[in-house]
This record gives C-alpha cells, structure tokens and sequence, in this order.
C-alpha cells in the first residue's frame, strides 16, 4: 500500500494545488515583508484584541518561521520572531488573522468550538488509522473477517482527520475575513494597500484547501481499497 502508484494518482492533484499555495505563499509574504506597516504584529495583535474586549488574551513570541497560532486553552496568541516584531503589511495580517481566531473563540463561533473538540480524535485518527489499515491489509487474506474489520475501522479513524480537515476550513477562512475588515476598520493598513495582506491571507488558506484535498482524496483511496477487498 506504501508504494501504490494508483494512491499517488489519487494526490497528484493535491501534491500539485499544494506546491502552489506553498509558492504562492512565499512569494506573497516576501512582497508583503517589503511593505511597511505603521505597528508591529504583536502592536497590532494587541490594539485589536483590547478593542474587542479580550485584554485577558496573552500575546507571546514563540521560535520558528510562521508558527503563529492562537491557543484557545491557555488564552494565548503565540507569535513568530518576524510577526511578532516587524513592521509590515505581513505582519500585521498575520497577527490579525490569529487575532482572529481569538475573537471566534470569545464569540463562540460554533464551527471553531466543533474544530477544538474534533482535536483529540483527528490527533488519534491521524497516528493509528494507517497501522489498523495494513495490518487489516496484511491479514485480510488469512482472516478475513477480522481483516475487513481493522480495515474500516482504519477508515473509521482516518475519517476524524477529513472531519477536522473540513471543519478546518470555515475557520480559517472566517479568521482571514475578520483580519481584512478589523485592518482597514482600524486604520492599521489603509485600503489601498490591503492587496499585498490579501495575498497572505488567500495563498495561506489555499494551503488548507490542498491539505484538506490530500485528506479527502487518500480516504478515496482507502475506501476503493477495502471495497477490492470485500469483493
């Protein structure tokens, strides 16, 4: 199953959308890196979390290149080294984005609070759906009945990472929404130089659509595999 070429057939077209977005993103945040903003991510992470009520949300610097995330346990929104301290259009659109998601969790945004609780199931799914699979694969000839069984249950547990996938997505795209309007309602970018934030913010949701893609298209996979085998 491993070196199945018929399951790269299957992802080519995620492989492909993701190399995109990837160059796309690059290229987006170096213009965007270029473009002067008048405060500093975390300036900006803060100035829109305490208008919006939330002085009790933490903003903190944290190590790696665009690790920034909002933690909704600990009330945290964690910054890159360049994020939390530059200037720059890319700066201040991705620290609004996460700022974003702080907002949603204030708000109780109903598909970030399915997405949170969806974490623990597509964290198991996604580390044993892939084990219960082969070994499923292995012993179908043998034990047929038993094999069948690890099978969907593999399929079972790979569905919670398509789940969260999917929930994923109007997440993310929400947070993005959120961060165009709060930059130019704030006056932090004016809105004539929004396009270079949009770039940003469109190239890294199209990531999560080709991740969500790769997902979808390997439980396609998946199921033909079981159903060859019950056949």
């Amino acid at each position: 199953m491993i070196f199945d070429f018929r399951y790269l057939l299957f992802i080519a077209p995620a492989i492909i959308l993701g190399m995109i977005a990837q160059l796309w993103l690059r290229s987006a945040y170096a213009k965007a890196m270029k473009q002067a903003a008048p405060l500093s991510g975390a300036a900006a992470a803060r100035h829109i979390l305490d208008s919006a009520g939330l002085q009790n949300v933490a903003i903190e610097r944290v190590s790696g290149h665009l690790s920034d995330h909002y933690d909704p346990r600990a009330k945290v929104l964690r910054l890159s080294p360049e994020v939390y301290a530059e200037r720059t259009a890319a700066s201040v659109g991705i620290a609004a984005h996460e700022a974003g998601h702080a907002i949603q969790d204030a708000r109780n945004y109903y598909p970030l609070i399915i997405r949170n609780m969806a974490v623990p199931a597509a964290q198991f799914g996604g580390n044993f759906s892939f084990i219960l699979l082969f070994i499923g694969l292995v012993i179908s000839g043998s034990i047929p009945v038993l094999g069948q069984g690890m099978i969907w249950g593999g399929i079972a547990l790979f569905s919670c990472v398509v789940f969260f996938q999917l929930i994923n997505l109007p997440v993310e795209f929400d947070a993005s929404s959120r961060a165009r309007g709060i930059l130019i309602d704030m006056n932090i970018v004016p809105r004539d130089e929004m396009p270079a934030v949009r770039g940003v913010l469109n190239a890294a949701a199209l990531t999560y659509v080709a991740g969500t893609l790769q997902s979808v298209m390997t439980l396609m996979y998946y199921l033909m595999l079981a159903s060859a085998r019950r056949d």
